[in-house]
């Protein structure tokens, strides 16, 4: 028996989709579009941005997969992962951001909290239980 995945969780993971596309390439092509003052003139940079464009790329196709598969138990595999990363995002920005940053940091914070952790949140459970009542 396959299970409807709801509409909003569809939309959610397309803008998912979106964004992680987007991310993985403005780091291969034009870094600062997402890094104000950004620097590419050292090895280590240009490696650290290539390597965020790649995770950004392989999640974005994982997250295809798992939109048109339509099914419950991958798409909290992908949930998941967004999840996960959206909480490590949701430290990490704000404490990194610099004091120029158009958005204070507080705001930062909230903004990946509500936007993005707690949607995936409630999605992760919804999306679990539907795999549970599918395996049944």
């Amino acid at each position: 028996m396959k299970s409807k995945i709801p509409l909003w969780i569809n939309v959610l993971q397309g803008v998912i989709i979106l964004i992680l596309s987007f991310q993985a390439f403005a780091c291969y092509f034009k870094p600062e579009m997402l890094y104000s003052g950004i620097k590419m003139d050292g090895v280590i940079d240009q490696q650290a941005i290539y390597v965020l464009a790649g995770r950004n790329t392989m999640m974005a196709l994982v997250s295809i997969m798992v939109l048109f598969s339509q099914d419950p138990k991958y798409f909290v595999v992908g949930f998941l992962m967004n999840f996960l990363r959206e909480l490590q995002d949701m430290f990490i920005i704000p404490l990194n951001s610099p004091a120029d940053s158009p958005m204070p940091p507080i705001a930062n914070f909230f903004v990946f909290l509500l936007v993005f952790v707690v949607p995936e949140f409630i999605a992760l459970l919804k999306l679990y239980k539907m795999s549970k009542s599918v395996a049944n």
